[in-house]
């Protein structure tokens, strides 16, 4: 792909004369994953321009994408005021954002950590279970109940898990952070996952502060924006369009 070519689909946040200033480049798609990234950087205020990959025709798999992230999944990130240095994998971005920005992680050990636990927590749980769980209840050619069953009951034992942890506490890990981000990315798409949210307030009550925050609304439209509920009436169409790419 040429510079030219490469360039045609980006576009560019973070306020007048992003464009022309030195800038975080974001390789990225409408998935919980890449909320992640663009949340983020919209709750950091750090320029960046967006480049949305495009499944459809497999650009995360191309040689000049896997340069930048060797597993060709998105987001990745290019730092180009840091000579071009390439982030891949959603936490490490987030953690690598924050510090670079110093904001939304603690610089104490112990704050520092509990936020990385939490940051943790939904990488290894949240998002591998939703994820199993859209896989086995939205796109799997056959319906098979003992794994539909199975990850949805896991991922609501997680949501239970954050229920408690919220019960006292208006964050997950002291003032809000990359944690709080990171799970509300992939919490927030709870009905297309098949779980119910019910007799869960203090998780309700924290999906719906959140999701107020203007900068969460700013990057939940990167690269375009979803409308979830639209999403589960058409949910045919996207088992069509999916089960072919899950590879």
């Amino acid at each position: 792909m040429t510079a030219a070519a490469h360039d045609r689909g980006a576009r560019y946040h973070a306020g007048l004369g992003a464009r022309d200033r030195t800038m975080i480049e974001l390789f990225t798609a409408a998935t919980p994953n890449g909320w992640k990234a663009s949340i983020t950087l919209e709750e950091l205020a750090i320029p960046y321009k967006v480049r949305r990959i495009d499944f459809d025709k497999r650009e995360q798999k191309e040689p000049w994408y896997l340069k930048i992230n060797p597993n060709g999944r998105i987001p990745a990130i290019v730092d180009h005021d840091n000579g071009g240095f390439s982030v891949f994998e959603s936490g490490a971005l987030m953690i690598y954002l924050a510090e670079k920005a110093g904001k939304l992680l603690p610089t104490d050990v112990k704050g520092r950590s509990l936020v990385i636990q939490w940051l943790m927590f939904q990488m290894g749980g949240i998002g591998p279970m939703m994820g199993q769980a859209n896989v086995f209840y939205r796109y799997a050619p056959e319906r098979i109940p003992y794994a539909i069953e199975r990850y949805q009951r896991e991922v609501r034992r997680l949501f239970e898990v954050l229920e408690a942890r919220l019960t006292d506490r208006e964050f997950l890990a002291g003032d809000y952070s990359i944690a709080d981000i990171a799970s509300w990315s992939w919490v927030r798409g709870y009905k297309w996952s098949g779980v119910s949210l019910d007799g869960l307030p203090n998780l309700s009550r924290w999906l719906d502060a959140i999701g107020q925050r203007p900068a969460v609304k700013r990057g939940v439209d990167v690269p375009e924006p979803v409308d979830l509920e639209e999403m589960i009436r058409k949910a045919d169409e996207a088992r069509a369009k999916v089960s072919g790419m899950l590879v």
